[in-house]
């Protein structure tokens, strides 16, 4: 794997500066390689991972599980563009499951809103022929980011002792 990629896929907030020194190259050499990598569609953006459980504006997740009839022409693309179409769909995978095909990561307010979602807008897709649908209930680790809290972990133990 590219060096450069690695390091800004584990932390995008390192400056152009800091990854120079990181990788031992000038840093222009580095704001152009990241132009390049932007250019071409292998940097597609960058995002902070936020613990929203911790947040006064917390979200209901959903991995919802759609079964589909692949188009003639296209597949399943075509219906993962229309999945993923929606403001609510945070991700849209293809699996390799036996008993479904695309993946959805979705998010609401409530339960209700997602099951609403998928009941009037998934599940009525032309090709979809069924849906299953998980809810998150905690997020241990996303994106190799931990978001496991020692501290509990240490408070816990030091009402047992």
């Amino acid at each position: 794997m590219d060096k450069l990629l690695e390091l800004l896929s584990e932390n995008a907030d390192f400056t152009t500066a800091q990854i120079a020194t990181m990788l031992g190259v000038e840093e222009k050499e580095v704001k152009a390689k990241i132009g390049e990598y932007r250019e071409k569609g292998i940097i597609k953006g960058t995002k902070m991972l936020i613990d929203w459980e911790k947040t006064d504006d917390a979200t209901v997740k959903a991995i919802i599980e759609l079964k589909v009839t692949p188009r003639p022409e296209t597949g399943f693309d075509d219906i993962a563009k229309l999945v993923m179409s929606y403001d609510n769909v945070e991700s849209v995978y293809l699996a390799a499951s036996s008993s479904y095909d695309l993946v959805a990561m979705v998010n609401g307010s409530t339960i209700q809103e997602i099951a609403e979602f998928v009941a009037r807008r998934l599940s009525t897709l032309d090709g979809v022929i069924g849906t299953a649908t998980n809810f998150v209930l905690t997020t241990y680790k996303q994106d190799g980011v931990s978001f496991y809290d020692d501290s509990e972990e240490d408070e816990q133990r030091s009402m047992v002792l």
